[in-house]
């Protein structure tokens, strides 16, 4: 939006205009709804573009009249009239490409005293959009997929799985952190996808027969089809696998984010929200090749993929903490920047004592909103837009 030629209000300088948007009520009076920022010291204002929910503007009804008013701002508050004029958003809509909608900005009292009077300005419409703002549900509703992976860790610093003070311990009398987390977290998750079928994949373990270190293996032992059918087979191939690898090490990251990520890349084709993948990684250590994890997060916040880390035991997390970019962003170690937060890291033990669906809360909190700013960063509409 833009001025021209509005009326001159400071004694000594032009004006500092700004623009309010009001909405009628079902009693006729008029409510406040935006106000845009103050442009000092002009005649002829250019406002930056700005938006408004449609449902706060006029109720959704794009023919239901609005009102916007011209100011000159005051320090003091008591701001200078300038002029005003109704509308409706279908009209501000005609504003479109090189196409603008002018309204005369007009003052009741001098129109009155002026016979002459024409407006105390123009104000232009320069363009004038009304887009849909799809929530993770309208994705979820209209057919988005949210493809499901798991990486464990298999490193020895979890302790021997025959001993009961492992972390991979199995008693039979009850369960371990690795298998609450996956159940607190899959539960959830595999009634989003149609499918429920999820790659489960290992890492930092020897494996049979050559022991070979892996840190991306299927834990079903099969590499052309990693696949469990939902969160019991995931638990049923983790629990096999067991007594068939040798726990070993270092705890790296970077494959097995690498490998989703050459999934999520293939997906970035798609002309609507149809795939979007979740790694969940629960681990209890610290990650051994940081600048190639840092680097593998960077690039894959390019794509249409989250990463869960859940940290099972008592280690020292701090590195998980500096991946989940919440209080800065993340950057690898070239200095590229990630294009947005895809980690979210979250301590067990502080959720030892607590419901599993308080854990799967902490979890899967920032899920939502990582889904819907990918999908609308990238102009991508739920695949049945028509269904929601």
């Amino acid at each position: 939006m833009a001025g021209r030629k509005l009326d001159k209000k400071d004694l000594f300088g032009k004006s500092d205009p700004f623009l309010e948007f009001y909405k009628q009520g079902d009693d006729g009076k008029w409510m406040l709804v935006h106000r845009t920022e103050v442009i000092k010291y002009t005649l002829d204002p250019v406002w930056k573009p700005f938006t408004v929910p449609l449902q706060s503007l006029c109720n959704g009804d794009i023919e239901k009249p609005i009102k916007i008013t011209c100011f000159d701002y005051d320090n003091d508050g008591g701001h200078d009239f300038i002029g005003e004029f109704q509308t409706t958003a279908l009209k501000l809509c005609e504003a479109h490409d090189n196409l603008s909608v002018e309204f005369d900005c007009i003052n009741p009292k001098k129109q009155k005293k002026k016979r002459s009077y024409k407006n105390s300005g123009v104000i232009i419409i320069k363009s004038c959009k009304i887009t849909r703002d799809y929530t993770f549900l309208d994705y979820i509703l209209g057919g988005c997929q949210l493809m499901f992976t798991v990486g464990i860790d298999f490193t020895a610093s979890n302790g021997n799985p025959r001993d009961s003070s492992s972390l991979h311990y199995i008693n039979p009398m009850g369960t371990n952190e690795y298998l609450s987390a996956l159940w607190s977290v899959g539960q959830i998750i595999q009634d989003y996808d149609s499918d429920k079928l999820f790659p489960a994949l290992g890492f930092g373990a020897q494996l049979p027969p050559d022991w070979k270190v892996s840190h991306e293996f299927a834990i079903n032992f099969n590499p052309t089809s990693p696949f469990c059918s939902g969160v019991e087979g995931i638990i049923e191939a983790y629990s096999s696998c067991l007594p068939h690898i040798r726990f070993y090490g270092p705890t790296n990251f970077s494959p097995i984010i690498n490998h989703v990520a050459r999934f999520a890349a293939q997906a970035t084709t798609q002309d609507a929200a149809a795939q979007y993948f979740i790694l969940l990684i629960i681990t209890d250590g610290v990650i051994s090749d940081m600048d190639e994890t840092r680097h593998a997060v960077v690039q894959a916040s390019k794509l249409p993929m989250s990463i869960i880390i859940i940290g099972v035991g008592n280690a020292d997390f701090s590195a998980m903490e500096f991946l989940d970019g919440d209080n800065r962003v993340l950057r690898s170690h070239t200095g590229e920047e990630a294009s947005r937060d895809i980690v979210q890291f979250v301590p067990f033990r502080e959720f030892r004592n607590a419901p599993k669906e308080t854990l799967a809360k902490a979890v899967l909190a920032e899920l939502p909103q990582q889904v819907v700013d990918y999908f609308k960063n990238h102009n991508l509409p739920p695949t049945k837009a028509e269904a929601v």
